[in-house]
């Protein structure tokens, strides 16, 4: 009899070469009572989600909030200083009043417990019309990423970073680190992974990109985005009962894996598709989906920036395969979910129905369309809205 071996899953390596972890070990690392007295400062829930991703290493390499060197070659290269791709600047913004009384060991508290520590080796001062120009593409202040770096403090500080505790929130049991991710892809034998970004309920043509990609890969791994959204954007726990009603019915239990990214949103179109691609990587994803407007708000970027902006890196550098996916949608003429690649009619067939045109119909208290999302979201979206 021929015995056939199982060669081990490989997943893709950390974006550095390791994942970096600083969470605080009993015993092995510092005394907690060691911080008596050290200076404190209170993080807001942007720079709270940035610590988090930095400590279990979901922003790998980051070992901490980044310097100056880091800071302006990530705005003007797409890259940190010694040249490994990364596109979003993760700062720690603080007023010049605030800076003056810290510097060595200080204490992060969030609601004023202690949550974590940062070792001060740099404070600098934020290029704020330059980081708005290239980062988010443009200086209006009606961009709520825009709004939030104008909003914040001018003196930026640096240095590595500790947490005392994962922090699981409102979905402890789909709260895992990346490093636990890798874990269950390992587990279930996955040798490729497709990760899916949304911050949106998904709707009939997510559920299609999702399942074409199902088509090439072992698993799914589906990563909402359970951060800071903008007041606008769909509650978390309201997306999460829906994403859970449709995995439920829809999907193969055993191929698909819902974990929330605790990341917050900064809205940076093109530049956040980056980050959200190589932490995807961190989790152990081999494959990423990018579909029309990743990450976008209003009209500032182009409909397939986010896709083209790939191109600045080598797909070695990358480290994980990019799915280009066109605009989806429903066409009652073809009488299924189609792309402009698929369908030969125009406009006038297609349901299409942005994210605020779905939040107005649900405030008005209006059925959602079969063809666009599934009965049963519909439904949790609507008990929501009627509360």
């Amino acid at each position: 009899m021929t015995t056939f071996q199982t060669a081990p899953v490989t997943l893709p390596a950390p974006l550095g070469g390791s994942l970096v972890r600083r969470i605080w070990r009993p015993g092995q690392d510092f005394d907690p009572a060691e911080l008596a007295g050290r200076p404190r400062l209170e993080l807001g829930s942007r720079s709270l989600a940035d610590l988090e991703m930095i400590t279990t290493g979901a922003y790998s390499p980051l070992t901490g909030f980044v310097g100056e060197a880091d800071y302006l070659s990530i705005i003007e290269h797409l890259r940190l200083a010694d040249g490994t791709p990364w596109s979003l600047p993760i700062t720690l913004p603080v007023t010049p009043e605030q800076a003056a009384g810290l510097s060595g060991r200080i204490v992060l508290t969030h609601g004023g417990e202690p949550i974590g520590t940062l070792d001060i080796e740099e404070k600098y001062a934020a290029q704020k019309e330059l980081e708005a120009r290239e980062v988010y593409r443009t200086g209006d202040a009606a961009h709520p990423g825009v709004a939030a770096l104008y909003a914040q403090g001018d003196v930026y500080l640096a240095g590595p970073v500790t947490l005392f505790e994962v922090p699981r929130g409102e979905f402890p049991r789909a709260h895992r680190t990346p490093a636990e991710v890798r874990e269950v892809i390992e587990a279930r034998g996955w040798r490729s992974t497709v990760a899916f970004q949304t911050r949106n309920p998904i709707h009939r043509a997510h559920e299609y990109l999702q399942k074409v990609a199902l088509e090439l890969v072992d698993g799914l791994l589906l990563h909402p985005l359970v951060g800071q959204t903008k007041g606008d954007d769909v509650p978390a726990a309201t997306r999460m009962e829906a994403y859970e009603v449709l995995l439920r019915g829809y999907y193969p239990q055993e191929r698909t894996l819902l974990s929330v990214y605790p990341a917050a949103m900064r809205y940076a179109g093109p530049r956040e598709a980056i980050v959200h691609a190589l932490s995807r990587r961190n989790y152990g994803a081999t494959h990423f989906i990018v579909g029309r407007d990743h990450a976008g708000v209003g009209d500032y970027y182009g409909t397939y920036d986010a896709q083209e902006i790939f191109n600045t890196y080598s797909a070695e550098e990358l480290g994980i395969r990019i799915l280009k996916f066109e605009h989806t949608f429903y066409c009652q003429s073809c009488g299924q979910l189609v792309s402009p690649r698929t369908c030969p009619h125009d406009s006038s067939y297609h349901l299409v129905l942005s994210g605020t045109k779905v939040r107005e119909k649900l405030r008005a208290g209006d059925n959602l369309p079969a063809e666009f999302t599934r009965p049963e979201v519909a439904e949790v979206l609507r008990k929501a809205y009627r509360r």
